[in-house]
């Protein structure tokens, strides 16, 4: 199995990105031989201000982390990204199975879908938090290890 995870949200520029720099900061603690990347199902729709939101920074800034490379701008999600994944996480079920389906079903019933909201639900601090509580149960409980 590919030791790759891929995070997909709407825009990939908040609850993906926050969940593939978290989980990738957390794997290089713990040397893990997994890596994660993201996309966005929506990420071509012109919606988000620049590379990632400021609540994915500020929530990282405030534990300490800093990010060393430039923050890449959001990506849209392509077939290929999917097929070179090994485990696919779509941040919330409500929002983005029925885009899954429309946009690729062949693939969507393959995706775990986590229940983390996005700003017009929930408040980032509880967004970002379930992002990494989320993570960490993977990790300790989906036997992601060295």
């Amino acid at each position: 199995m590919n030791n790759s995870i891929l995070f997909l949200c709407t825009g990939n520029y908040y609850r993906s990105r926050y969940a593939e720099i978290f989980f990738n900061l957390l794997a290089a603690k713990k040397q893990l031989n997994w890596s994660a990347d993201s996309r966005g199902l929506e990420a071509s729709a012109g919606r988000n201000v620049g590379p990632i939101s400021t609540f994915a920074l500020e929530r990282l800034n405030h534990q300490g982390i800093s990010l060393s490379e430039p923050n890449r701008f959001p990506l849209q999600l392509e077939e290929k990204d999917l097929q070179e994944a090994g485990l696919i996480i779509a941040v919330n079920r409500v929002e983005h199975q029925p885009m899954m389906e429309k946009q690729f079903p062949a693939w969507a019933e393959r995706v775990t879908y986590w229940d983390v909201a996005d700003l017009n639900v929930t408040d980032s601090e509880s967004a970002l938090a379930s992002i990494e509580k989320s993570i960490h149960l993977l990790i300790e409980f989906a036997q992601i290890k060295p």
